[in-house]
């Protein structure tokens, strides 16, 4: 009995070494925001087409400048796709921001929702369109336990669900903090959150 219990301990050890050895070979980017930094790991074994087009986008500097335009604070914050333009007004040439502008991106690419990971809390998600596999360079990130966004089966948009492919791991107090800001039309900021860059470690 206690060679049984002894073999499952080893099991159980060579499993958690695993693991933690997976955990630790993910790839991490730290999102410097105007808010604050928020650093995210990546699943490229559970997502790896998603983590592929976003650490391709990052590695561009394709985010730089872009900014969360849409903020709703019981559901999620997006980002990764808008860029503001300004005019210049008031005393010595004052910048006020005037409109978002999609930014040109990559094709769309294939829809990984069934891959077995959940909208929860703390997750990075790609953003999409009624089109399944839409998936450009936006992402969204989790800030309540988001289900009925998870994988339910391919019948239609509804059901297919959106991507998982990161988590955040540090800095959900500052998600927290931009979760709650004020914003206006369409969900959009009051005050600009702005990605300053992504750094790829």
């Amino acid at each position: 009995m206690k060679q049984l219990i002894s073999f499952f301990a080893v099991i159980l050890m060579c499993l958690s070494s695993a693991n933690a050895q997976q955990a630790a070979d993910n790839p991490r980017v730290i999102l410097h925001t105007n808010h604050g930094d928020i650093v995210m790991e990546l699943f490229p074994n559970e997502a790896p087409i998603s983590v592929e087009n976003f650490l391709q986008y990052a590695n561009e500097g394709y985010y730089d400048g872009t900014v969360f335009h849409r903020v709703i604070s019981h559901f999620m914050i997006q980002g990764g796709g808008m860029e503001l333009t300004y005019d210049e007004t008031g005393v010595e040439g004052e910048k006020k921001p005037a409109a978002l502008v999609p930014k040109p991106t990559r094709d769309p690419i294939t829809n990984e929702a069934d891959n077995g990971l959940t909208n929860e809390r703390g997750t990075v998600a790609m953003a999409r369109t009624n089109d399944v596999n839409s998936a450009t360079s936006q992402f969204f990130i989790n800030v309540e336990l988001n289900g009925n966004l998870d994988h339910q089966g391919k019948e239609s948009s509804r059901t297919w669900g959106y991507a998982v492919f990161g988590r955040v791991v540090e800095g959900m107090d500052v998600v927290d903090d931009i979760r709650f800001v004020e914003t206006g039309v369409r969900d959009v900021p009051i005050e600009p959150v702005v990605i300053e860059s992504v750094e790829v470690l």
